[in-house]
């Protein structure tokens, strides 16, 4: 059964066996260890590993500041190290719900700030960012049929693998996007999107060319040149 040591004079924590739960001595030294396998028992927050630590009052004040910081944030860690739906509370820095891999439907984000908000494998028929600040967001393998992506920032987003048809792209800012593999954007409405460094394959560059036109808002660039349309 793999334990924390932590010694109190010291920040260094290293790994040991050991069966137990509880403060004990060693070599007149306390010393704290705790059972990797409950772990899980104080999972999910910090407030109940305080409880684990806060009992043990052999430590002296330096020591004991140093000791309780290094066990709480090795514990923390080896938590979400162990379990990686607990490493993934919600889906963005800003968006707090979970928004990977779910049935989002018609679900209205408009005007929201998702800057880095993760919608892989999500699926997004029907939903609403128009306005919405998306930059650097995660669409990576995502269903976007039918969406509105009007007037939003999508400025490094990834649509990698994702379903971007008949969506509505009107003024949309996709500088730097990511749309690799078999993204497809048929059927979807472009009018003054601005495309600039977007890697797009081919034959979804051809298509899009022959349905380009206006002007973006904010970049002040023509959706044809940043398409690069012959």
């Amino acid at each position: 059964m793999a334990v924390l040591h932590v010694s109190p004079l010291s920040s260094k924590i290293t790994p040991k066996l050991s069966p137990c739960l509880r403060p004990h001595r060693s070599n007149s030294k306390p010393i704290l260890c705790l059972c990797s396998s409950d772990y899980r028992a104080h999972q999910q927050h910090l407030p109940r590993l305080e409880k684990i630590v806060a009992p043990v009052h052999h430590f002296s004040s330096l020591g004991e500041s140093i000791a309780r910081a290094s066990l709480l944030a090795v514990l923390s860690a080896s938590l979400f190290l162990a379990d990686p739906a607990l490493a993934f509370k919600g889906g963005g820095p800003y968006g707090a719900e979970v928004t990977r891999g779910q049935d989002l439907t018609g679900k209205d984000f408009s005007g929201k700030t998702l800057i880095k908000q993760d919608f892989k494998t999500s699926i997004l028929r029907q939903a609403n960012f128009k306005g919405a600040n998306l930059l650097g967001a995660s669409f990576f393998d995502a269903d976007l049929t039918g969406a509105d992506l009007s007037d939003a920032d999508l400025r490094g987003a990834d649509f990698s693998l994702a379903n971007v048809t008949k969506a509505n792209l009107s003024n949309a800012n996709m500088e730097g996007a990511l749309a690799t593999g078999n993204t497809s954007f048929r059927g979807s409405i472009i009018t003054g999107a601005d495309f600039t460094d977007v890697p797009l394959r081919d034959d979804q560059r051809e298509y899009l060319c022959k349905v380009a036109d206006g002007v973006n808002p904010t970049t002040g660039n023509a959706t044809k040149d940043t398409l690069l349309c012959r």
